[in-house]
């Protein structure tokens, strides 16, 4: 099976501009092919998942990644999927995250001479003279064509800046640069950035007279067409220290029934042999292919080692039999601390298992909630100071279980 032919049956492609001579590039190893990542945040998301194992894949198959760290285009702000303009970051906080992004991504990807590159758009774009950009860029562009373009259709109606309008001509630039001065010929991005690239492809053409080539990757959606990749709101991050490898882990053993073996076909690297003989799994079989899933999701980000405790923890706190050594845990500030303990709810919300007291008081109510094994129905219940001294393990629901300390 070639990689374009495993990609489809991965269910990885959604969109492409040629898929002829994109499938022939890739199937050849003659991609030199761009994912951009921009430095929203100090680590990358479980949302970036399928990028880095697309740019693996390829890698494995010959081709050439490109990881552009959006050093200049983060100081703009993608519209894409937005209601709201992005928070604003200084160039010291940019630079930071981007470093992280570095780190992170070396986990997936071989970097080196004749092996993947690294480049970061603030080189180029920050360089630029606006009455130059808009003498040889802005001509390409048809503002007509510009508002049509899905990325800034729910921006259109709150009010869309023309500091985010740009964020489509400097995503283009990038593409015109790289095709020029590093023989990047492809991009790939999620299925949202679909306006964004085919303005690249575009530039190109009217530019250089040359072809360039774009696809998009599907976005990991849930069943109900929910994005993947947050719990309680929170985005599942790849560094340990934001989210600890048995969250990670706990995360994908979570995932939804009709969700495990698409996350399978689509994140992992099993052959699809196995994964084929997995379709007509049920009941006790499916939890087997959770377990899979998250065990090959979290070695991939943390290592076999980490996975290992992680999945042996998890398999413990099922039966019981758990010694918490893993367990994801909060020490509490002392200033909680009343009357010789800490308030149950106010441990839920400084433990990050609840957003409120109010939310909190509902699931105890609601016999959501154990402490130590035993179920607590009293919102006024009390964690004394010598229970937390030891540890104590709040089980939130059926599946998220936290240990809090002072």
């Amino acid at each position: 099976m070639t990689i374009y032919e495993e990609l489809k049956a991965r269910g990885l492609i959604a969109q492409v501009t040629d898929e002829e001579e994109i499938r022939d590039l890739i199937n050849n190893g003659k991609a030199t092919f761009y994912i951009g990542f921009d430095c929203t945040a100090d680590s990358l998301t479980a949302g970036h998942f399928m990028a880095l194992t697309l740019m693996k894949r390829l890698q494995m198959a010959g081709n050439k990644p490109i990881a552009l760290i959006g050093g200049g285009t983060t100081m703009i702000g993608d519209p894409s999927g937005r209601t709201d303009m992005r928070k604003m970051l200084t160039k010291e906080d940019i630079a930071h995250n981007a470093e992280c992004f570095k780190r992170q991504m070396e986990r997936f990807i071989e970097f080196g001479d004749g092996k993947a590159l690294m480049l970061n758009n603030a080189d180029w774009l920050l360089n630029l003279n606006y009455v130059e950009l808009l003498r040889e860029v802005g001509a390409c562009f048809s503002v007509n064509n510009m508002l049509r373009a899905e990325c800034y259709k729910q921006r259109m109606e709150k009010g869309l800046s023309f500091l985010e309008f740009n964020y489509m001509i400097m995503q283009s630039y990038d593409f015109y640069h790289m095709f020029q001065h590093y023989g990047c010929n492809m991009q790939f991005g999620g299925d949202d950035q679909w306006s964004n690239m085919l303005g690249g492809t575009e530039l190109i053409r009217r530019k250089l007279g040359k072809d360039a080539y774009a696809m998009t990757i599907t976005l990991l959606t849930d069943s109900q067409g929910k994005k993947m990749g947050k719990t309680a709101g929170n985005a599942v991050w790849l560094d340990p220290n934001k989210t600890s490898p048995f969250e990670f882990y706990q995360y994908w053993r979570n995932v939804g029934d009709a969700d495990v073996l698409k996350c399978i076909r689509m994140l992992t690297f099993l052959p699809l042999e196995q994964i084929d003989e997995m379709d007509h799994w049920e009941g006790e079989q499916l939890n087997r292919a959770k377990e899979i899933l998250a065990f090959e999701l979290t070695s991939m980000v943390h290592g076999k080692e980490e996975a290992e405790k992680a999945q042996n923890t998890a398999r413990e706190l099922f039966t019981g039999s758990a010694d918490n050594e893993h367990m994801p845990t909060t020490a509490l500030d002392p200033s909680l601390v009343k009357d010789g303990g800490i308030g149950l709810l106010s441990a839920m919300v400084a433990a990050k298992l609840c957003g409120s007291n109010r939310e909190a008081r509902q699931l105890v109510q609601q016999g959501g909630v154990l402490v130590n094994g035993e179920k607590v129905s009293d919102p006024k219940a009390v964690l004394t100071v010598e229970a937390l001294q030891s540890g104590v393990v709040i089980k939130k629901g059926k599946k998220t279980y936290h240990k809090v300390t002072l």
